[in-house]
C-alpha cells in the first residue's frame, strides 16, 4: 500500500475513555517532567519524503501523522486491579518468549501488574470448549525463558468464534489482552476488538505483530526477521559449499516468503553467494534461452557451481498440481517449490547428459524455531514495553511498531490490509539482481 493513499483518519488510535490515574512512574524515577512522557500530540509524518511535504503545505493541511509511543503520564487502568492476558497464535518465530518477558516484566515491575495470564495454544485457548486453562506468569516463570525458541504458551492457527473468545475474556475478568501474532492473528484481535467494542466493554487490545517473512505493513522491521535470516545464513553458505566442493554442483535453497521475498532477498545479499533468486513477486520461467536452466546450465560451463535460494512462494505458476486448498487460518497453501525445482533441474541435465551433483537443503523449521538473536532479543524488549504503556493509557485497536526508526501506535484495520511485498521496480531487487548477475527478467 502507497503511504499517500492513507488518510489522516486511517491513523486514529481509539481510546477507552479519560485517563484519570496517575501513572507510578510519577513519584519514581521519571517524576521530571522531561523525563520522557509522551502525549498523543506527539506524532511522527507517515510519508517522509520532501515532495509529501510540500503537497500537504499547499493544500494547508498536516500530512497524515501516526501517534508516538511510550509511557503517559495519566494511564486509565488502575494497575492492582487491572488483569492482562497474553497470547502467541500462528507459527513459530524468533523472539516470541522474548516479547512475552517483555510484557510481563514491564506490567509486574513498571506498573505494579499482579493479574497475568497466559493464554495456552493461540486463540483455541480463549474458547472454553478446547479445555485450555489459562496460565499465571510471573517474573520468576519467564525469567530465562528468552533463551528457548518457540512460545512458552503454545500456538496454533485456525478462526475462533469471536463472540466465544469476547465471552471468555470478561469471563476470566481480563482487562488487555495483548496479542502476539502475523497478519492472520492481528486480523483476529481486530475482530476481537469490534466485538468488545460494540458491547461497550472496557478491554482494551493490543497487538505486537511478528512475521518471519517481514511483509507487515507500514513498519520498518518485524521481530525476528533478523534471526530469520541470519539462521538462513548458513543454510546458504552451506550449499555454497556443497556446491563448490563437488564437480557442476548445484545448492537448491528453499526459505520461507509465502507471499514476500524478503528473507531471501537479505540472505542473498548477506552471503554474497547465491547466483539466482527466486520470488512471488518476481514471475520467472524455467526454458528459454534466459530461463533458469539456462542460466544454471550456462554458470556450470563457466565457473562449475551454482547457488540457488527460492522463496516458498516462488514460481507457483509452474506447477501443474499447484494446491488451492487452504491452512486453519486461511492462508493458501503453496506446492513444493523446492522439490519441484530439484526435480525439473535434475531431469533436465539428465536428459542433456550432463554431470550434476545438486544438494538441496530446506532450513525452514530451523530458521523459525532458534532463540532470537541479541539485536532481536533488544527490539522485542522495546516492543513489549511500548505495548503495555500503550495498554495501561486505555489505546486499543492497535498494534506496535517501528516507522522511521521511531516506536509508534498503528491501527490494526491499517496494518491488515494487505501485505507488503519487494518491489520488482525498487532498490531491493536491483540490488539482488545486480549482487547475483540473474537476468533481470529470467525467461519472462
Amino acid at each position: 500500500m502507497n503511504p499517500d493513499s492513507v488518510t489522516a483518519n486511517d491513523l486514529n488510535i481509539p481510546n477507552l475513555g479519560d485517563r484519570n490515574i496517575e501513572s507510578p512512574g510519577i513519584s519514581g524515577a521519571f517524576a521530571s517532567e522531561t523525563a520522557c512522557w509522551h502525549s498523543d500530540g506527539d506524532r511522527i509524518l507517515l510519508n517522509d519524503h520532501l515532495d509529501s511535504v510540500r503537497q500537504a503545505m499547499r493544500s494547508d493541511e498536516d500530512p497524515p501523522s501516526i501517534e508516538l509511543a511510550g509511557p503517559r503520564r495519566d494511564i486509565f487502568f488502575n494497575p492492582p486491579s487491572t488483569c492482562i492476558a497474553i497470547v502467541t497464535c500462528g507459527g513459530l518465530c524468533p523472539g516470541i518468549n522474548d516479547v512475552i518477558r517483555s510484557i510481563v516484566m514491564q506490567a509486574y515491575y513498571a506498573y505494579g501488574v499482579r493479574q497475568i495470564l497466559g493464554i495456552q495454544y493461540g486463540f483455541e485457548g480463549l474458547d472454553p470448549a478446547f479445555g485450555h486453562k489459562p496460565v499465571e506468569l510471573t517474573p520468576d516463570k519467564v525469567m530465562n525463558i528468552a533463551t528457548f525458541g518457540g512460545s512458552i504458551l503454545g500456538t496454533s492457527r485456525g478462526k475462533r468464534d469471536v463472540k466465544v473468545m469476547a465471552n471468555r475474556l470478561e469471563a476470566l475478568g481480563v482487562n488487555i489482552l495483548f496479542v502476539i501474532g502475523g497478519d492472520g492473528s492481528q486480523k483476529g484481535a481486530h475482530a476481537i476488538y469490534q466485538e468488545i467494542n460494540a458491547r461497550g466493554s472496557k478491554i482494551a487490545v493490543v497487538g505486537v505483530p511478528k512475521t518471519i517473512d517481514n511483509d507487515i505493513m507500514f513498519m520498518d522491521r518485524r521481530f525476528g526477521y533478523q534471526t530469520a535470516f541470519a539462521a538462513a545464513f548458513n543454510a546458504v553458505s552451506a550449499a555454497h559449499t556443497e556446491a563448490w566442493g563437488a564437480r557442476n554442483g548445484v545448492g537448491l535453497v528453499k526459505l520461507m516468503g509465502r507471499d514476500s521475498g524478503f528473507i531471501a532477498c537479505s540472505t542473498a545479499l548477506a552471503t554474497g553467494e547465491a547466483n539466482a533468486v527466486l520470488i512471488p513477486e518476481v514471475p520467472f520461467k524455467l526454458e528459454g534461452p534466459t530461463g533458469l536452466l539456462a542460466m544454471i546450465e550456462q554458470r556450470l560451463a563457466t565457473r562449475g557451481h551454482c547457488v540457488i535460494v527460492t522463496a516458498e512462494g516462488a514460481g507457483q505458476d509452474l506447477i501443474p498440481e499447484t494446491q488451492t486448498a487452504t491452512d486453519a487460518s486461511g492462508n493458501k497453501l503453496h506446492a513444493d517449490i523446492g522439490l519441484f525445482l530439484k526435480d525439473r533441474i535434475g531431469a533436465h541435465f539428465r536428459e542433456k547428459k550432463i554431470e550434476l551433483n545438486l544438494k538441496y537443503i530446506d532450513p525452514s523449521y530451523l530458521i523459525r524455531s532458534v532463540p532470537a538473536s541479541p539485536e532481536d532479543r533488544i527490539f522485542c524488549l522495546n516492543l513489549g514495553r511500548n505495548a503495555v504503556h500503550a495498554a495501561m493509557a486505555g489505546k486499543t485497536g492497535m498494534v506496535i511498531a517501528r516507522w522511521h526508526m521511531r516506536y509508534v501506535h498503528l491501527p490494526m484495520s491499517l496494518v491488515t490490509r494487505g501485505r507488503r511485498k519487494v518491489d520488482p521496480g525498487g532498490d531491493l531487487w536491483r540490488s539482488v539482481v545486480e549482487a547475483t548477475g540473474q537476468p533481470a527478467k529470467m525467461g519472462v
